[in-house]
């Protein structure tokens, strides 16, 4: 089975099905993290703008890195220029009563709205590490900074959940 980084060089050479397999790999991953960045909204927009831009620029792929690296700089860019742009006008939405069995899905709402409240930059540390288990090396060169950076976001990040859900 060939390795991401062979499939990113192929892709470059016009290989179609390495484009089908690479969606098939990262599809979940790639969705989820979109998710966690946007609270939900707009996710299937940045996804196929991620893909675009990878199929778009696959020549400038560097097959001595790892392209699940270079996948999530390019999310990251797109979700950074995202929250840049001003807000739609938000329609009234009226309340309805929540039932009770939804109470694990509202730990899931608490967890983004947790997120949510974090700088970008913290939030983006946090998503990177803990939800889609990345190395902190990793992180680090997803966000272009040192990993120490990393390090010290992370722990103002969760100095700061710890803060807020304690009401401190």
């Amino acid at each position: 089975m060939p390795t991401d980084e062979e499939l990113a060089t192929s892709l470059a050479a016009g290989d179609e099905a390495a484009l089908a397999e690479l969606l098939r790999r990262y599809e979940q991953p790639l969705s989820r993290f979109l998710y966690r960045q946007t609270g939900g909204r707009d996710v299937e927009d940045l996804y196929q703008e991620t893909w675009m831009r990878v199929v778009r620029h696959a020549d400038r792929f560097d097959a001595e890195r790892r392209f699940s690296t270079w996948l999530y700089q390019i999310a990251v860019n797109l979700c950074r220029d995202w929250r840049r742009r001003p807000p739609p006008e938000a329609a009234e939405i009226p309340e309805r009563p929540v039932p009770s069995h939804v109470a694990r899905a509202q730990a899931g709402i608490d967890a983004q709205r947790l997120l949510a409240e974090l700088p970008e930059e913290q939030r983006e540390v946090l998503i990177l590490r803990y939800y889609h288990d990345l190395r902190e090396s990793d992180v680090a060169d997803i966000l272009g900074v040192p990993k120490g950076t990393v390090k010290s976001r992370m722990h103002n990040a969760l100095q700061k959940l710890a803060t807020i859900v304690g009401g401190d």
